[in-house]
């Protein structure tokens, strides 16, 4: 998708969007309840699917699939975030009523950043095909370290403070308090920044390391820049809601690293097949490209669907299970506990 003016009017689409967002929906903060966090994250994601559709209305030849597709990768992996978000709210102690703008900026620097990683990856792809081979291995190992995380790892990430919240530490004196969410201050003839902008610049700077993965995979998955700019742009858009919906639930999902392993790793085959099937390098094959069944988008939306319902459900079966089974051990312990004549 080349036509500027598809360009122009979708950034301006998103960029609208963030406006409405911080000026409508948060302008006054508060904690967002379960039903409109709800209520916000099913607009978000009504708001992505009916974008899908209108630009196939608009261009018959355009890769829908090919975005639902992206959309979802995106998606799927961008609850990983929501981990270290957790973290990075409790490391600097966020009061409630502040963190929905706290997210809404931190999104925003995410984004900026990840346009400028998907300009690079797309231009540097047009030079070097062969960095399909490295996009596809790079995935497949980070599957395998994914992988291999305890289930107590996966739920309860590190957090240390990265260069650019040391850099803003280095420049600029910070409050002991967040002074009402205000950003910049003046106290005793001093302009200083409050915490609000260290987690800021924490969770934008933090996004990109995931980006070093969901990047590649969603190269994995389109080569077109603008279906890669939109499914993160969309992807991240409901970001803060999803937070908030999933964040009491965030510590059930015990086996979604599993899940997301074996999306990253499916995408990594994918992006290794189709390196071979493209092949230029002389030394493999003479640099012409071998005869290997290629992955199609529809298969892997289809895959990609089916691992995260898998991983989502057993997620949910295992801390029922476990719950009851803790439920059962206290009430044994409380009856042990008991004299024999208290005992039912």
């Amino acid at each position: 998708m080349t036509d500027p003016f598809v360009w122009t009017a979708t950034i301006a689409l998103i960029i609208a969007l963030f406006v409405f967002d911080f000026a409508v929906v948060i302008r006054k903060p508060h904690e967002p309840s379960f039903r409109e966090a709800a209520t916000w994250s099913v607009f978000y994601i009504a708001i992505a699917v009916m974008f899908g559709f209108a630009l196939h209305l608009w261009h018959p030849e355009f890769p829908t699939v090919e975005y639902f597709a992206g959309y979802v990768t995106e998606k799927s992996l961008s609850v990983d975030n929501l981990f270290v978000f957790l973290v990075i709210m409790s490391r600097f102690a966020v009061p409630p009523k502040y963190r929905s703008r706290v997210l809404l900026v931190g999104i925003a620097i995410a984004l900026i950043l990840r346009a400028v990683f998907i300009a690079a990856g797309a231009a540097a792809l047009d030079a070097f095909s062969a960095l399909f081979y490295v996009f596809g291995a790079f995935l497949i190992y980070t599957a395998w370290g994914l992988a291999r995380e305890s289930e107590d790892d996966a739920g309860h990430p590190d957090y240390e403070e990265g260069r650019m919240v040391r850099l803003v530490r280095r420049f600029f004196p910070v409050t002991d308090g967040y002074r009402e969410g205000k950003i910049v201050v003046r106290e005793a003839g001093t302009r200083m920044v409050t915490p609000m902008l260290l987690v800021m610049v924490a969770i934008g700077s933090t996004d990109v390391l995931f980006a070093l993965d969901s990047i590649p995979a969603i190269f994995g998955l389109t080569q077109d820049p603008f279906i890669v700019f939109t499914a993160n742009a969309f992807a991240l858009l409901g970001l803060r809601q999803l937070y908030f919906l999933v964040e009491g639930l965030l510590q059930r999902l015990v086996y979604l690293h599993y899940g997301l392993s074996a999306i990253l790793a499916f995408i990594g085959v994918k992006l290794v097949l189709h390196a071979l099937h493209e092949n230029n390098l002389p030394f493999v094959n003479g640099g012409e490209g071998l005869a290997v069944p290629e992955i199609s988008t529809g298969l892997s939306l289809t895959v990609i669907v089916v691992i995260l319902t898998i991983s989502t459900v057993a997620s949910v079966v295992a801390t029922r299970n476990a719950g009851r089974l803790e439920d059962e051990i206290e009430a044994e312990e409380h009856a042990e506990s008991l004299k024999p004549d208290e005992r039912p």
